[in-house]
């Protein structure tokens, strides 16, 4: 009687004008509810009849009465369409609900500034579950990896993204008061090459205070190196050697001396970057007005708020940031 059950069951729409005739027991009720002409309701009836090989309903003047095969057909009908609707309900609520979790992607020396930020958050709304990546690896947005993510350096450009200027991060060469004490503090640039420093592992690392130091003093007189940002600053701190800290790292550190005065080519642009198709949801815009509130107040702590562009789409080729 039924030679394919496949193409029945990919045709949705008539089975569903089939189920809201058998509910109204009229066309014109179920053309009502479907927001669709009468003539449509009537055609899919008589297609879907029609590759059934039977009749679902019974015509009469006051309308329209499952027969015993709509009945089976309708029962079905019914289940699926209250579970397509507690779907795309679920779907919906997922959406614009504060629940479930929030992925932030960031540079590992901004934890300190991100913790209160990420906590001040969750109290709002307890249901979330905070997931904060760091590391040098770049986070996929549009493979879902992330909904936020903070990227320092040049603008990023993969597709689909939104880009915004979130602060400029102020640098500082800085020394332990300890290392003074054992090596003395440089007299100006040039006495530099005398020092000994605290840099990252990698050569070629692109953060501009990084870039400028290669330029300055051979690469010898790194004598301690690390893949990671925190460690950078906690080994300038201990007295390993000079090296940069974010300014705002400063007063909270007291051990620390400035020994020179920051310069604009040491300054790192940092952006907050999200994917358009999740950048309108409710859980992603609460924390992005919560997150550039706080980098207001991050200028008045070694930070600049910047006055680039508004956010915007960009659809080059890969990111050269600097990290995710």
């Amino acid at each position: 009687m039924i030679s394919d059950w496949g193409q029945v069951m990919d045709d949705w729409d008539e089975i569903r004008t089939a189920y809201q005739v058998a509910r109204f027991g009229t066309v014109s009720g179920a053309a009502e509810v479907l927001g669709v002409h009468h003539a449509t309701v009537i055609r899919h009836i008589d297609a879907l009849e029609t590759r059934l090989g039977v009749k679902l309903f019974q015509r009469h003047a006051r309308g329209y009465t499952p027969t015993e095969a709509g009945q089976d057909l309708l029962q079905v009908a019914q289940v699926t369409d209250d579970q397509f609707s507690q779907l795309f309900s679920r779907i919906k609520g997922q959406r614009e609900a504060l629940s479930g979790e929030l992925v932030v992607t960031s540079l590992q020396g901004m934890t300190e500034l991100l913790i209160p930020v990420l906590m001040a958050f969750q109290a709002e709304h307890p249901d979330i579950i905070i997931r904060h990546l760091t590391g040098e690896r770049l986070f996929r947005l549009e493979y879902g990896e992330a909904h936020v993510a903070i990227r320092a350096g040049a603008i990023p450009e993969e597709p689909d993204n939104v880009i915004q200027p979130l602060v400029m991060q102020n640098m500082s060469l800085a020394a332990a008061e300890s290392y003074i004490d054992r090596f003395g503090a440089p007299k100006d640039q040039a006495d530099l090459v005398n020092h000994r420093f605290v840099g990252h592992d990698a050569e070629d690392y692109r953060a501009p205070y990084m870039r400028w130091l290669s330029g300055v003093i051979p690469r010898e007189r790194v004598v301690y190196r690390t893949l990671d940002l925190v460690e950078m600053y906690d080994a300038v701190t201990a007295g390993a050697g000079i090296g940069f800290v974010p300014s705002w790292f400063l007063p909270s550190r007291p051990t620390l001396r400035e020994v020179m005065p920051p310069q604009d080519d040491w300054v790192a642009p940092l952006w907050v970057v999200t994917h358009v198709d999740l950048h309108r949801s409710a859980k992603v815009q609460g924390f992005l007005r919560m997150l550039k509130a706080a980098a207001q107040e991050w200028s008045h702590q070694g930070c600049s708020v910047p006055t680039g562009s508004p956010s915007s789409k960009k659809s080059a080729s890969k990111a050269s940031s600097t990290s995710s």
